[in-house]
């Protein structure tokens, strides 16, 4: 009779179980209902707004020196865009089209229209750098693989490979269908043997992987330390209305703000949103102190430094246990893994280890998101000499992906940088960073 009995609780406690799991998931359903709409207050250039030219064309408002083409035809993260993912094309490798391997190399090595080598590697001393994100097809030729095999994996690889990282060229009219059949031909020319490696850092299978850039608090090694001088002035300067930040926030900037960096970004019950540093400061400042400091102003990222330093060595510790904060995870995982652009790529796609983390894009090693990517943002880039934010390195990944980029202070962009910030919870925060 006991045991009947103790069978019987633990058939119970395997339905309560099985229930709780199929709950759990439901609970994590991305709810794009009820969101607050939201004015930027990020810089113009930072609010991925549009001009439009005399003859009627739309052109972008972005950074100086990034492209101002508008990507309208193709999805974005934006909540309210209903756009599905492009849908899966086969198609006949057409007939009567001479195929030209010169033609095919060239455009296997554009650096505007794809390049096909930012993952792949193949002959030639000018193919530099080469990625190893997808094969190495130095000698694909020797496959014998079918042309219209070829054909279909260029122009979309989703009819064979449904989860590939490959964008699907033709779909999405990177290429067209002659410039495809030349890339067929090319690679059909690629047989072995492979000539030795002169230069081992120019495969990416063999390359050097990047050591850092040492000690990132050293304002010897890292310019952006020495940033946070400007920003003492504007804790203690009283703005317009009369009050500055030390008047609110007692005992200097190092004791006020320890331990307030971790917790960010994080639901603001305020303003029905969540938020990091960075959105904070441009609402939060003029209302008690009158002085402006708009999302991705040279004041915006130097108080955030200011603020996040204070916390340095203290673990991430992002609280996800509201139902706020829930759904707006849910939603920031969604985002995560939503093919978008151009490129039809998701983050996913370059930061998971399972798909691109720890290979190489062309040069770029990319980064791994389990093993955090936030906690030393904002960060030098070595590369551009100049302070970015985690947004601004948002905009910048999804512009190259052919996507219209939101604003840097989008509840969207909260909330997928909320998503990624709990991959390094636990992790001492180390702030600023410093990246090529």
């Amino acid at each position: 009779m006991r045991r009947a009995t103790a069978r019987a609780a633990l058939r119970w406690a395997a339905l309560v179980a099985l229930s709780a799991g199929c709950a759990g998931p439901a609970a994590d359903v991305a709810d794009y209902t009820g969101l607050p709409k939201w004015t930027s207050r990020a810089i113009p250039e930072a609010r991925g707004d549009f001009r439009v030219t005399p003859d009627g064309k739309r052109v972008a408002v972005r950074y100086q020196g990034w492209t101002t083409r508008d990507f309208g035809h193709f999805r974005t993260y934006a909540y309210d865009d209903p756009r599905a993912e492009p849908p899966v094309q086969r198609v006949t490798m057409p007939a009567g089209v001479a195929g030209d391997p010169k033609k095919g190399r060239a455009l296997f090595l554009d650096r505007v229209r794809g390049p096909c080598t930012g993952c792949h590697l193949i002959p030639g001393a000018e193919v530099w750098p080469a990625g190893s994100v997808g094969p190495d097809q130095s000698a694909i030729g020797d496959r014998k693989l079918p042309d219209q095999y070829l054909y279909q994996l260029i122009w979309d690889p989703r009819v064979v490979f449904p989860n590939t990282l490959m964008a699907p060229w033709g779909t999405m009219g990177v290429f067209t269908s002659d410039e495809i059949v030349h890339l067929v031909a090319y690679l059909q020319t690629l047989t072995g043997p492979v000539p030795p490696e002169k230069d081992p850092d120019r495969n990416p299978f063999t390359r050097r992987k990047p050591v850092g850039f040492g000690d990132n608090l050293d304002p010897t090694n890292n310019p952006a330390v020495f940033l946070t001088e400007s920003a003492e002035a504007l804790w203690t300067v009283r703005g317009p209305a009369g009050k500055a930040c030390a008047d609110c926030h007692e005992g200097g900037v190092a004791r006020a703000m320890r331990g307030v960096a971790p917790r960010y970004p994080k639901f603001v019950k305020a303003y029905g949103r969540v938020m990091s540093v960075e959105d904070f400061l441009p609402v939060h400042a003029p209302e008690t102190t009158g002085r402006p400091m708009p999302a991705e102003s040279a004041d915006n990222l130097s108080l955030t430094l200011l603020i996040k330093m204070a916390s340095n060595g203290l673990p991430v510790n992002v609280d996800t246990s509201s139902a706020e904060a829930r759904a707006a995870l849910a939603r920031g995982k969604a985002s995560f893994y939503k093919r978008v652009g151009e490129r039809n790529h998701a983050c996913a796609d370059c930061h998971t280890p399972e798909k691109g983390a720890n290979k190489f894009l062309g040069g770029r090693l990319l980064g791994d998101v389990t093993n955090g990517l936030t906690k030393h943002f904002p960060l030098w880039r070595t590369d551009r000499s100049e302070v970015w934010g985690m947004r601004k390195r948002f905009q910048w990944c999804m512009t190259p992906l052919g996507m219209n980029m939101l604003a840097a202070d989008s509840i969207e962009y909260a909330e997928l940088e909320l998503y990624l910030t709990t991959f390094d919870s636990g992790k001492p925060l180390s702030v600023p960073g410093i990246r090529h």
